[in-house]
């Protein structure tokens, strides 16, 4: 394919994917349960961080986090007691615990009582065509506060060369302007243009066979490589492309 029939097929795709449809069995579900801007930001917070794995298992696990919390995210954060995060000891997916969990509480607990929110923490590091450095720095202010050793693991740091594909994929949630109600768009103070694609497995593969990705790793570079490519596409809305590549993977075996 030329770069024009490329771009065709891609936007077709996307057409295909990005809809109602898509929320049924994808963790964005999960902050569409909600309507205050906080609990929209916490649960798919805490629900992409858990991103990694089955996917029914990441839905019903972070389903789990919800109703650990009373299905009241913000409000947990806020004014926990200490016999509410013991509630949380029980959980567990894949190597994220609930010790990890009473840390990512705490760490959330920090942002929006000291730093103004999760959207003010990314936007204040933004750059033009990149939020890595905001990555970065929301992980350092994130874990400004006691907290335990393993527990950072859990978020990426693209500037150690991580694809950072599960926040990256939480950053498309809150600030990708989308027409068709799956991504939510509620952080005005991002552009669009700036977010990454979500590089995991599935994506990855599509974009090489593709050949709009070179770098056998998904790691950093390989998220520069794409994302340039993307741009070539849409400036506006690089990742919108990120449906089509992931649809193609995970739901025609490309």
């Amino acid at each position: 394919m030329n770069k024009k029939e490329l771009k065709e097929f891609l936007d077709e795709k996307v057409i295909q994917y990005n809809n109602q449809d898509f929320i049924e069995s994808d963790p964005v579900q999960i902050p569409h349960l909600f309507s205050q801007k906080e609990d929209i930001e916490i649960a798919g917070f805490l629900s992409a961080s858990i991103a990694w794995g089955n996917r029914k298992m990441i839905i019903k696990n972070s389903h789990k986090m919800m109703e650990l919390m009373g299905n009241t995210p913000y409000d947990f954060v806020m004014s926990h007691s200490d016999k509410d995060l013991a509630r949380l000891e029980t959980f567990v997916h894949r190597t994220f615990n609930g010790n990890d969990f009473s840390s990512f509480i705490k760490g959330l607990k920090h942002i929006y009582k000291n730093h103004n929110g999760l959207e003010a923490v990314f936007a204040k590091n933004q750059q033009e065509n990149s939020l890595q450095k905001s990555i970065h720095e929301f992980k350092k202010i994130f874990f400004e506060i006691d907290h335990l050793a393993r527990t950072q693991k859990h978020i990426s740091d693209p500037l150690n060369n991580s694809a950072a594909k599960r926040i990256n994929m939480y950053l498309r949630w809150m600030v990708r302007q989308d027409t068709k109600g799956v991504d939510l768009g509620i952080w005005k103070s991002i552009s669009p243009a700036a977010l990454s694609c979500p590089l995991d497995v599935h994506s990855g593969n599509v974009a090489r066979k593709l050949e709009i990705l070179s770098r056998k790793q998904n790691d950093a570079k390989a998220l520069l490589e794409l994302d340039t490519k993307l741009r070539e596409m849409d400036a506006q809305d690089p990742v919108k492309y990120d449906f089509a590549l992931f649809g193609l993977g995970v739901f025609e075996g490309f």
